[in-house]
């Protein structure tokens, strides 16, 4: 291991159109870093979630079901109204209800009204640059095809994602009695039982693959919901001031306390998610043959967001709607990137995706300048966000408690990455 001062060269990811031109532009300040800085990091692609992973051998430990019973009476009534609760449970939530000392509940409803003015261009980033582009890290990709049949559980899970987004980002949903946390804590269970899972199949390579379900995948994930899915809204023609980024990124790292990311690692702003991202941009962002099948995945899933495939009309709209997303994936992601994951190159679209953020960046003028544009934007923004994810669902099926995955902890082989 290295530990002088030398600083370690650029990401290949970061030499390559449009991150070359673009990372200098958006991140704040330089972003390089030392080999001890990236192993200090990298220490933790070993490391899971202990309270969480203590929770699910709890779980195998009990009567079946009766773990998920009280683990869902705390989420729902906090702890103190389970009786004769395990220690393990006690030990969880013990942590989720201690607010840290920095939380700002006001910030964080702040930046709950940033991402809701968003809308539907902060749906397409997340989807197309944070979900899309996520998948050319391949080490986290094993978890996801390992745990079901892609073509089959894309349009669920880009479902139930956009809901969790929805539910994390609406103003007050973070509260301990609001949806947000609930769905939160949920997700990180959901995390736990599958790390169980996949820690039990025979195949796992963790020399290549890392501890699954690991807590550097996780800081990348929230990265994707953070600071990917602003730029890739800013790529849209949308524009945010400091104040904006540092209340979104605030919220983020709320999440990431939930979600069970240890302190050493878990992003406090801008500065840190973009030092994350540098390490994982060099030592995560690998794509290898899942990264395209699950791209190839998402891609007929991507316009389920919008509309369904009952009628002919909304068939031939959704077929619009799919190229128009891809195309913006194609520029955010770039063309070495998009050729990798087998993405369609339609110069007419794109030049569609252009167009729209020129618009975008033309109306930001008159938003930025007349007083309550900016609080109708946001509203409206609410409003055709929680439209779209309601009929995503009900399109695509979803649920909150993510009880399917009790299962994996349980099973002695999984479906082969």
């Amino acid at each position: 291991m290295t530990h002088d001062n030398q600083l370690l060269p650029t990401p290949p990811l970061f030499t390559e159109f449009p991150f070359r031109y673009a990372v200098p532009v958006l991140a704040p300040g330089d972003l390089r870093c030392t080999a001890a800085q990236r192993d200090s990091f990298r220490r933790f692609t070993q490391v899971g979630d202990p309270l969480a992973d203590d929770v699910v051998a709890m779980f195998k430990r009990l009567p079946v079901g009766e773990g998920r019973r009280m683990f869902e009476i705390a989420v729902e009534r906090g702890i103190d109204t389970v009786p004769n609760a395990p220690a393990e449970l006690t030990a969880f939530f013990g942590q989720v209800e201690t607010d840290p000392y920095w939380l700002d509940r006001t910030k964080i409803d702040r930046g709950a009204r940033v991402v809701e003015r968003t809308s539907v261009w902060g749906g397409i980033a997340m989807g197309m640059f944070a979900l899309m582009g996520g998948y050319l890290a391949s080490r986290a990709d094993k978890t996801l095809v390992g745990t079901g049949d892609l073509d089959a559980m894309a349009p669920r899970r880009l479902a139930e994602t956009t809901q969790w987004w929805l539910d994390v980002t609406t103003p007050g949903g973070l509260q301990r009695n609001q949806v947000g946390y609930k769905s939160v804590l949920r997700v990180r269970l959901m995390h736990a039982l599958v790390r169980a899972g996949m820690n039990r199949r025979p195949d796992w390579n963790y020399e290549a693959w890392d501890h699954p379900v690991n807590q550097v995948l996780t800081v990348g994930t929230l990265g994707l919901f953070s600071m990917a899915n602003l730029v890739g809204a800013q790529a849209l023609g949308l524009r945010f001031s400091a104040q904006e980024k540092d209340a979104v990124f605030q919220l983020w790292r709320y999440v990431g306390f939930l979600l069970g990311i240890d302190a050493e690692i878990l992003p406090t702003n801008e500065t840190d998610t973009w030092r994350a991202f540098w390490i994982l941009a060099d030592t995560e962002f690998i794509p290898d043959e899942d990264s395209r099948r699950l791209a190839q995945a998402l891609v007929p899933a991507a316009g389920g967001l919008f509309i369904g495939t009952d009628t002919a009309a909304q068939r031939l709209i959704r077929r619009v709607i799919t190229s128009y997303m891809v195309a913006y994936s194609r520029i955010v992601l770039g063309p070495t990137n998009s050729d990798f994951l087998g993405l369609e190159n339609s110069k007419f679209f794109q030049s569609a995706v252009m167009a729209t953020a020129v618009v975008n960046g033309a109306l930001e003028v008159p938003r930025q300048l007349i007083p309550g544009a900016t609080h109708f934007q946001e509203r409206l923004g609410a409003r055709i966000r929680a439209r779209l994810v309601r009929g995503s669902i009900a399109r695509n099926g979803g649920d909150r408690t993510y009880a399917r995955h009790d299962t994996y902890a349980a099973r002695t082989t999984l479906r082969a990455g």
